[in-house]
């Protein structure tokens, strides 16, 4: 399975490659509007690469945190619309074209109900799950231009720092493509470990109720 997902990965490093290399900061756009809808190709490969060619000269690096901002918000905001009209029934029924099955929505709406906005500023930094809580957050009806703020906020750091990271890698970039596996691998780790989380806190048993004081 990890061969597997290591493969699809790769693979989708050359597309993000061959669509920057074609199409410059718009193709940045692009692939974080797609990914942000679909879950594909990814901010990981994309960003890294991005940030690649900054190191060659190519882009700055505030043209391309810019691009991959502006193109994660506008994927952001089309899976918030998709939310906000198609309602839980549209999703659950096509969610598998956009790579989001009814279990990672639930999770989602679960952490939103409990967090609201705080919950869509750091579920930008999923890699796995980030592209479900847009969704949520349009299924709840959260107002947009609250979403699409926190959303930019938080893919500010998480594109910021993926850019710089691709950008310190430099000339070692073939070599880390075939590596970007690991960082879904953490992603579902970290999704895993949030999972439990909520299992042990709900599970966890109420304390007692300090004993009244009779003394008095």
């Amino acid at each position: 399975m990890w061969l597997e997902l290591a493969s699809i990965t790769d693979s989708l490093a050359t597309l993000a490659t061959h669509v920057i290399n074609d199409l410059g900061l718009a193709g940045i756009v692009l692939l974080l509007t797609l990914s942000g809808v679909i879950g594909v190709p990814g901010t990981e490969v994309t960003m890294l690469f991005a940030g690649f060619n900054v190191y060659q000269g190519h882009f700055s690096m505030v043209a391309i945190i810019a691009a991959g901002v502006l193109g994660d918000t506008l994927g952001a905001t089309v899976a918030y619309t998709i939310g906000y009209y198609g309602r839980r029934e549209l999703i659950e029924r096509h969610g598998n074209k956009l790579h989001i099955d009814a279990t990672r929505l639930a999770l989602a709406e679960r952490w939103f109900e409990r967090r609201g906005s705080v919950t869509i500023f750091f579920s930008r930094w999923i890699p796995v799950a980030r592209a479900a809580f847009p969704y949520a957050a349009g299924v709840s009806r959260m107002p947009y231009i609250r979403m699409a703020a926190l959303a930019a906020m938080g893919s500010l750091f998480w594109i910021g720092g993926l850019a710089i990271l691709g950008y310190e890698v430099g000339s070692q970039w073939q070599n880390w493509r075939h590596h970007l596996a690991y960082v879904d691998y953490a992603g579902a780790a970290l999704l895993i470990a949030g999972v439990a989380y909520l299992i042990v806190k709900r599970n966890r048993p109420a304390g007692e109720k300090p004993a009244p004081d009779v003394s008095s």
